[in-house]
Parts: C-alpha cells; sequence; structure tokens
C-alpha cells in the first residue's frame, strides 16, 4: 500500500472511529493520526489537465515560519499562497511539475524540501478547489466545477481524509458547492473532499485538501466572536506591521487599541486639507492573501481622479481585505473598513481563494408580503456585471468598479461620521480608537434631529429585513401598496435607510456621489415576493419606484447635509443643483422591464427590452450592507 493509500485507509478508519463516538466540529480531533509528517503531501496518484493540484506542507510537530514556495519546473502556473502551507491550483497544460519550498523550523533552522508530479494529457471532467490552510474554526467553502455538458445534479461529495467536518448544508449531492466550519484539533490535521460524476457508467473525481490549523480558545470578550482568517499587512516594511494585524483583525483583540499604536490616516498626515499618499494608505492594508492588496492598490491608483477614497480614508486607522469578510462593514471599534474580496478579484484563480459562504441574513424578512430592491443603472443597464460562482473566467479590470465604488463611498461615510474632520486632531494619543470614535458629535444625529425621517413602521420592518427580528403579524399584513404610501412620502433614499441613524447618513452620500462622478444612478422599488423554486427577476412586479431619488426636492437637503460634512473638499452644493428629478418606475411592469426608464430612443429601448428577457440578470439586491454592532466593553 502506497503512502497515499495509506492515508486514505487510516483517515478513513479514523472517521469511522469518530462518527461512531458521535463525533462533529466540536469534538477534540488531537487524537487523530495522520501519516506523512515532515513533508510535502499531494494525495492524487493521477492528475489530469483541468484537475485541480493540492501541495500541503506537513509538520504537525513543528511550528513553521518563513514559508516560501517556488515552481522549479514544469509550464509557469500562477500560486496566490506562497507563504502558506498550502497552496492550490490548475494545470492547464499536460508535462512533468516540480515545486519547492523553504521554510524555518521552531530550532530556527531553514529547510528546504521539494517535490514532483506528472499531469497527463487527458482533460478531467471536474475539478475541486480551492486547497488551503484554515485555523480551527474558521468557514470553509469549496465548490467543484464540471465539463459544461454534464449535470450539475449528478454531483456528490464525500469526506475521505481526516476527523469529520460538519456540513452547513445537509445537501451532499446535486451541489456545486459545500460549506462546513473548520473542526477544532490541536495540532495541524489535514481533511479532505472527494467531489465526483458518473457519466456513462465511468465516475470521474477529484479531492480537495483543506489543512486546519489550531487556534486558541476565543476569549469570551474577543472583539471578533468567530474565528477570523490568518491575515499579514500588505506592506512587510509598514511601520505599523507590529501592531497593525492585531489591533483590526485578530481573535485576541479584547479591547480597542490607543491612537498611539495605530493612528488614524490624518493624523499622519498633520493637514486636514491634505491628500495622503496612495503608499502611506497601503501601509495601513492587511490581507489574507498579496492579491488583494495588489487589486485594491490599482483601484486607488486608476478610480480615484479626484481623490475622493484617499482623502474620505484619513478618517480610519486601517483597511482590512480578507478572504473570509463577507460582508463589508465599517467598524468604529478598530476604526478599520472592512471589504469583501469578491469585489475585487479579476482572474479566476483570484477567485478560487475567496469563501463563497452564504450571507447569514439571507432569509431575513421572508416572512414579510414586499420586497424593496435597489440596484446602480448606467445608460438603461446594470452599472455592473454579475458573474456566477458557478461560471469561472476572468474578468475585465472595470466590471466591478461600480460595486467598489459605491461600497466605498457608503463605509467611508460611516468613518467620517465617527471621525469627522474637525475632530481629527482633538483626541490624545493614549486614547483607545473606540472611545475617541463613540465621544464625536455624529452628524448622523445632527440630520437625525434637523432633518429626521418620519416614519417608525418603516423602521421597524427595517429591523426585521436588516437585523432579523421577527415579524408580527401586522407586519406580515402589509401589502406593496401599503410601504408605497409609507415610503415614497418620507424622506429616506433607500428602505437601508431605517436601519439606524448612521446608514441613513450613509445612504445619501453614497447615492450623491455616484450620480455625481460616474452618472450612475439609483434604482429603489416596492415589489411584490414571489416564492417558488426557480424566481427570476422578472417576477418582481413593481408596485412603486424610482431612478435618481435624491433629487427630490424634500430629499435634497437632507442630502446637502450630509455630503457636506462627510467630505468638505466636495462640491456638493453645486453637485445638488445639477441634480434631476427623479424617473418614475412602470407601475404593473417587472423590475426587468423598468430598466429601460431613463430618456432613451424608442428603437434603442425595445431593442434592450428584448435582450433583457433572454440573459442571466443581476441576482436583486438587499442585504449588501451590514451595520456591526459595537464591543459589549
Amino acid at each position: 500500500m502506497n503512502l497515499k493509500h495509506y492515508l486514505r485507509f487510516t483517515a478513513l478508519t479514523s472517521i469511522l472511529a469518530l462518527s461512531a463516538c458521535g463525533g462533529s466540529s466540536e469534538t477534540d480531533t488531537s487524537s487523530v493520526v495522520q501519516e506523512g509528517e515532515g513533508s510535502i503531501l499531494q494525495l492524487e496518484d493521477n492528475l489530469q489537465i483541468n484537475q485541480s493540484v493540492d501541495l500541503v506542507l506537513f509538520f504537525p510537530n513543528d511550528v513553521i515560519t518563513n514559508i516560501v514556495w517556488q515552481q522549479t519546473s514544469g509550464a509557469a502556473i500562477d500560486v496566490y499562497a506562497k507563504n502558506s502551507k498550502v497552496i492550490g491550483f490548475t494545470p492547464i497544460v499536460a508535462g512533468n511539475y516540480g515545486f519547492e519550498v523553504s521554510f524555518v523550523k521552531n530550532n530556527g533552522a531553514r529547510q528546504t524540501i521539494s517535490t514532483s508530479f506528472t499531469v497527463t494529457d487527458t482533460a478531467s471532467l471536474i475539478s475541486a478547489r480551492l486547497a488551503h490552510e484554515v485555523r480551527s474554526g474558521n468557514k470553509v467553502s469549496l465548490r467543484a466545477q464540471i465539463d459544461a455538458n454534464i449535470d450539475e445534479r449528478l454531483i456528490t461529495w464525500q469526506q475521505v481524509e481526516g476527523p469529520t467536518a460538519s456540513l452547513t448544508s445537509s445537501l451532499v449531492s446535486g451541489e456545486l458547492a459545500i460549506f462546513f466550519d473548520a473542526p477544532l484539533v490541536s495540532k495541524d490535521t489535514f481533511i479532505s473532499f472527494e467531489a465526483a460524476v458518473t457519466v456513462d457508467g465511468t465516475q470521474h473525481t477529484d479531492i480537495v485538501t483543506i489543512l486546519v490549523e489550531a487556534a486558541n480558545t476565543i476569549d469570551e470578550n474577543a472583539y471578533f466572536e468567530t474565528r477570523v482568517a490568518t491575515v499579514f499587512p500588505y506592506n512587510d516594511n509598514s511601520p505599523y506591521k507590529d501592531s497593525l494585524t492585531n489591533c483590526v483583525y485578530s481573535n485576541t483583540l479584547t479591547s480597542s487599541c490607543t491612537l498611539s499604536n495605530l493612528p488614524l490616516i490624518a493624523q499622519e498626515v498633520q493637514n486636514s486639507t491634505a491628500t495622503p499618499a496612495i503608499e502611506d494608505i497601503m501601509d495601513r492594508v492587511v490581507v489574507s492573501h498579496q492579491w488583494m492588496g495588489d487589486r485594491f492598490k490599482e483601484f486607488l491608483l486608476n478610480n480615484d481622479p479626484s481623490n475622493d477614497f484617499k482623502n474620505l480614508l484619513r478618517a480610519t486607522t486601517a483597511i482590512v481585505i480578507s478572504y473570509d469578510i463577507r460582508p463589508s462593514f465599517y467598524w468604529v471599534a478598530t476604526g478599520a473598513i472592512y471589504l469583501d474580496a469578491n469585489n475585487f478579484w479579476q482572474l479566476a484563480q483570484e477567485r478560487d481563494t475567496i469563501n463563497e459562504a452564504p450571507d447569514f441574513r439571507a432569509s431575513f424578512g421572508n416572512e414579510l408580503q414586499f420586497v424593496m430592491p435597489w440596484r446602480y443603472v448606467k445608460d438603461n443597464d446594470y452599472a455592473s456585471s454579475s458573474v456566477p460562482s458557478s461560471v469561472r473566467f476572468n474578468r475585465d479590470a472595470n466590471a466591478a468598479i461600480y460595486r467598489i465604488t459605491s461600497l466605498m463611498y457608503h463605509e467611508l461615510a460611516h468613518a467620517n461620521d465617527f471621525f469627522p474632520s474637525n475632530e481629527w486632531y482633538i483626541h490624545s494619543p493614549q486614547t483607545r480608537i473606540l472611545d475617541a470614535g463613540t465621544s464625536s458629535n455624529f452628524e448622523s444625529d445632527q440630520l437625525a434631529i434637523s432633518l429626521p425621517l418620519k416614519s417608525q413602521t418603516m423602521r421597524d420592518l427595517a429591523q426585521v429585513s436588516f437585523a432579523g427580528v421577527d415579524a408580527n403579524s401586522l407586519q406580515k399584513s402589509y401589502l406593496p401598496s401599503d410601504i408605497e404610501g409609507i415610503f415614497s412620502s418620507d424622506l429616506a433614499t433607500d428602505y437601508y435607510a431605517y436601519s439606524s441613524l448612521r446608514e441613513d447618513y450613509a445612504m445619501l452620500f453614497e447615492e450623491l456621489m455616484m450620480q455625481t462622478r460616474y452618472n450612475v444612478f439609483r434604482d429603489v422599488a416596492v415589489t411584490n415576493r414571489p416564492t417558488g423554486d426557480d424566481v427570476s427577476a422578472n417576477d418582481y412586479i413593481v408596485t412603486w419606484g424610482q431612478r435618481g431619488r435624491i433629487g427630490e426636492s424634500t430629499i435634497k437637503p437632507r442630502v446637502l447635509f450630509s455630503a457636506s460634512r462627510v467630505l468638505p473638499e466636495f462640491e456638493s452644493a453645486a453637485a445638488i443643483d445639477n441634480t434631476p428629478a427623479p424617473i418614475a418606475m412602470i407601475t404593473g411592469e417587472d423590475w426587468i422591464t423598468n430598466l429601460v426608464i431613463s430618456p432613451t430612443t424608442i428603437n434603442t429601448i425595445k431593442s434592450k427590452n428584448r435582450s433583457l428577457k433572454t440573459k442571466v440578470v443581476p441576482k436583486l439586491d438587499t442585504n449588501r450592507y451590514y451595520h456591526k454592532a459595537l464591543p459589549k466593553h
């Protein structure tokens, strides 16, 4: 029996033993025996083109640091986690491949080991991705890609190595992706899943491996209560590299850092009107993969001609981009913004590294009889393209640019609400970031006093849709026509504005900036809530809706209040003077037909309308934003 088959036999025996004892992800699996210590593991004998390859540096009884992977032979392959214990990739050319990895063991000695493998010239019909390392308790997602001619309902998954991982879904058949939390271990332990599909009586398989690292128990006072990914400073020579990750994204953080440990970016500029240099901003970037920082830097270099984002970032301490952040948010406890890496990928291999676990709020508000979808529109079409997770391809650098810009305007509006420009230099360096931010004279509070929203009904409904509060019988009875009457006569630009005073303030700024800088308009509507297994965007029928709601004369003063304070450099009064009146949606038509309501030629409308009826359209946006609660202390 060779090593690979022996490993599988040993692991399966361990799984059966754990299952018999009621083992689960809450069980300490330190007793599991895994062979192959002190080597590079690669668990598959026969590798084909388009089949994933997993290489695991497996030294469970040593502390391994300063890891560097390097390819030594074969067609060039891009590796996106070359400083990790695990690398995963998909060769598209047959041939012999070689890799070596150097690292430092806990005795201080540097060691280099190598491995090689052969990829045959047969094309695999299935590929399971992506091998990587996680800590105990980390969320994990794995995805299979199959030949386009194969029915995805034929896919099956089974765990074939390591301690039992409890899937967050009971479905292991007919699914392209599976999700689970990494099991509890006391030392490095690998777990593997096999994805399989049977075609014409022949089974085709691929194995994907995850290395689970031991992690200390999360303190009950920890700011991050669930396991977060391992991250590192994008610039390894950042002057804040020793404190950056511990202050913004760590399970050991139990108290907010002081401004002396991690000051606002503005406090380094020392001038409230000066724009920070991009390199100074990149010194504050924390990532789980280097490519994420690369893409963020490209964004600042190529898509910030007016310096909006560089100036707005002055009110932050750091920017965190990690494979496990979903959804994005700003948090005053650390002074940092947290960005979903899904906004930044360009290459399919980059997207492979991102965890795609579903948004935990996906079911919020399902008992209500109405939906309030929104979207950004440019030239009577979606401003950003949508790429289903089942489709694997590269996308243009600008494909998601409006998703990124609207997200940045929104989250940085929060940062500048907690740390407005007139308060950047008043705090003692020994003040905790959290204390400094929450002592602010919030402009969002002043907006609520001077120009308040009126409807308590909408506020209560927002807690159902965005905070997960159970709907009462009255709320369940509201029809779209009821919501039309309440929302259209009030002063909010979006349903989400009712979720908190802070979100109301940020929504106003975001929509104005997108319209002024990019001629991108925001749609908001009230529709029915269709049910069934095959619901599409065409099934949402508009009861009421508007494009460019910030153009309402009664709402413009609120927009000016927000924009003039969030970004004083921006000529907000002139921008609002040039804001056109909203365009009404067509009542009784579906959400997709209402995409083409801006003035244009009749022929263009008819042509675009025909194409929209047949093409795949983005999923309705309802829960993009996230307001993370303050820590308890």
